[in-house]
């Protein structure tokens, strides 16, 4: 059973967005894209500083299975990366929603939040998959 927490939001390719009280974002993957993946080895996070379009590659998350891209779910600049990820990649496996959380991003526009997926949305994607 996948975890779907409903104070999230999420893409269809598996990442979730954490709206903070300053207005910034964390972003992570799904307990959904963990599972596939399996035990992460591995996680190449992007610079502080750094500014994605909606949809670019931001961060590669390595398992023993495979690597995989994770992109940006939104529009915005980088202000922190987990620093904790390079030692323990597996944070991601273990607390996708909490300790293995990827970046901050300060949104270039708050907007875009709606075109986000909410959990119901998300989890009926999952059920579709299946």
């Amino acid at each position: 059973m996948t975890d779907v927490p409903k104070q999230l939001l999420y893409t269809p390719q598996h990442e979730w967005v954490r709206r903070e009280k300053d207005g910034t974002v964390v972003v992570g993957i799904t307990d959904h894209a963990q599972q596939q993946l399996g035990e992460l080895v591995y996680v190449e996070l992007p610079d502080e500083g750094r500014s994605f379009k909606s949809g670019d590659g931001m961060a590669v998350v390595e398992s023993t299975k495979a690597a995989s891209d994770v992109y940006a779910p939104l529009a915005g600049a980088v202000l922190e990366a987990n620093p904790a990820l390079t030692a323990q990649p597996e944070l991601v496996n273990t607390d996708p929603y909490g300790a293995g959380w990827l970046v901050r991003l300060q949104l270039a526009d708050q907007g875009q939040l709606t075109a986000l997926l909410d959990a119901a949305a998300y989890t009926a994607l999952l059920d579709a998959k299946h």
